[in-house]
């Protein structure tokens, strides 16, 4: 290592790849372990915790000594690359430690991985978790007891479908040879993805509409087969936010507005769904407010990948359930390298009054959706809490001169419709019953329209000026 990249690694500081310590102790080996088992890197001695420079004292045997106390002390044994550097008139010693391709290794029981800028002790889960890709098996690939003939059909269909839809896979006509060619059945045994996909399992997703944090007015909980678990979830989050309409064009052309982009609400749940960690019971939940979203579900970032990393658009990603994965890249719902947060940016760019955050803690990964600004409050007047569809005749005396954008929507809807209801309006636009009255209330005052006959057969009559 040069002085050069001495100086570019202080002013980094420490890191997923890098870290410092004052000289050679247990907490080394340690961070050894933890390199090998995630990325590699370099632990540097001679470096205090805040950059400053104080050099290690070593002698010939130094080295070869850690060198046997590392092999002694990691399973299996590990012999990094060992260095010295001056720098500042002080010596630093380089030790370099490459990912280890069988995993995972311990010291003395104890296992970790790298996680960001320190080290974290592996659980019971997550150490059989890291031996299975290292295997290259994952916990969907395990087989089951149940038989093909106790698949659900129709969920059998519906994959067969998405497949053809697709155009991912060459369909051969018969799909459970298809399903034994993707490695769904192995050896005429069904795996747990098999199951999991098409069958009868005990994983829930549960939805729920909140009012606020103790009160709910709608649930779901799904327990059907997931590649139909999909869709059921996405009709009742559909059911559950804000449909807009915004109008452009000629002829006052419609177009849909969901308070979220569907597309990446999809790809938050399915990514829920296809990278959770179905060893744990916990049910995948999807909690609904007025203003906001989150999607939670048991597990936490695979081979050392951090929150910093999904923030760039080259990370790499590992996959637990690899089966899942491969159903759902071929059904065209996801894509395999990558680029899932990349492409979220991209639908969340699109409304500037959301964002959204993920968490990533030991056991669950949390995504929270929020909603910045309600920019369907365009009109701030205060209005009745509670409107009938009928619309009186009586108008409030002081109003604005100028009309506003929903003011111009909803009389070009009653110069197309003169006998058009409030309830079609505000479905129409994509505001409330209570501001279309407002509305109405304030073109009626401008003298622009009136209403003709009783309030229920009546029309609208609109006076050009």
């Amino acid at each position: 290592m040069t002085k050069d990249q001495i100086k570019n690694i202080l002013l980094l500081g420490e890191s997923q790849l890098v870290e410092f310590k004052t000289n050679f102790n247990k907490e080394v080996i340690e961070s050894i372990v933890a390199f090998s088992n995630t990325n590699g890197g370099k632990i540097i001695l001679g470096i205090k915790d805040d950059k400053k420079i104080i050099g290690v004292t070593i002698s010939d045997e130094s080295i070869q000594k850690w060198l046997n106390e590392i092999k002694q002390n990691t399973i299996p044994s590990i012999v990094p690359s060992i260095n010295t550097v001056q720098f500042e008139n002080k010596t630093l010693v380089v030790i370099s430690v490459q990912e280890f391709p069988v995993k995972p290794v311990s010291c003395k029981d104890r296992y970790f991985i790298r996680k960001s800028n320190s080290n974290h002790k592996l659980s019971v889960d997550e150490i059989a978790e890291i031996r299975f890709i290292s295997l290259s098996y994952s916990f969907d690939s395990f087989v089951v007891n149940t038989t093909y003939e106790e698949l659900d059909a129709n969920a059998l269909a519906f994959f067969k479908n998405r497949l053809l839809e697709s155009g991912r896979y060459k369909y051969s006509g018969d799909l459970k040879f298809d399903l034994k060619k993707l490695g769904i059945i192995k050896d005429d045994k069904l795996t747990r993805a098999a199951e999991l996909l098409f069958g009868n399992h005990h994983t829930n997703i549960h939805l729920g509409r909140f009012k606020s944090q103790t009160t709910i007015i709608d649930d779901l909980l799904i327990r059907s087969p997931l590649i139909l678990a999909v869709e059921e979830a996405i009709d009742f989050i559909k059911k559950n936010i804000r449909l807009e309409f915004e109008f452009g064009g000629s002829g006052l052309k419609r177009k849909e507005k969901w308070q979220y982009p569907i597309p990446a609400i999809r790809e938050l749940l399915l990514n829920a769904i296809v990278h959770r960690d179905y060893s744990n019971p916990t049910d995948v939940i999807v909690k609904i407010f007025d203003d906001s979203m989150e999607i939670t579900n048991p597990g936490h970032l695979m081979g050392g990948l951090t929150l910093a990393d999904l923030k760039t658009d080259d990370y790499i990603s590992v996959h637990r359930n690899k089966l899942l994965t491969e159903v759902f890249y071929l059904t065209g719902d996801i894509e395999k390298y990558g680029t899932g947060f990349k492409r979220l940016r991209n639908w969340f760019s699109k409304y500037k009054n959301i964002s959204f955050e993920i968490k990533d803690s030991t056991d669950f990964i949390r995504i929270k959706v929020n909603e910045i600004k309600n920019i369907l409050d365009n009109d701030t007047d205060k209005v009745p809490d509670k409107v009938p569809d009928k619309v009186p005749d009586k108008v409030p005396d002081k109003v604005p001169d100028s009309m506003t954008e929903n003011q111009q929507k909803i009389l070009k809807l009653i110069e197309q419709n003169k006998m058009i209801s409030m309830s079609q309006i505000a479905e129409n636009i994509g505001i409330s019953k209570r501001k279309v009255l407002d509305n109405i209330n304030k073109l009626k005052s401008k003298g622009v329209i009136t209403r003709q006959g009783k309030a229920k057969g009546g029309y609208w009559e609109v006076f050009q000026k």
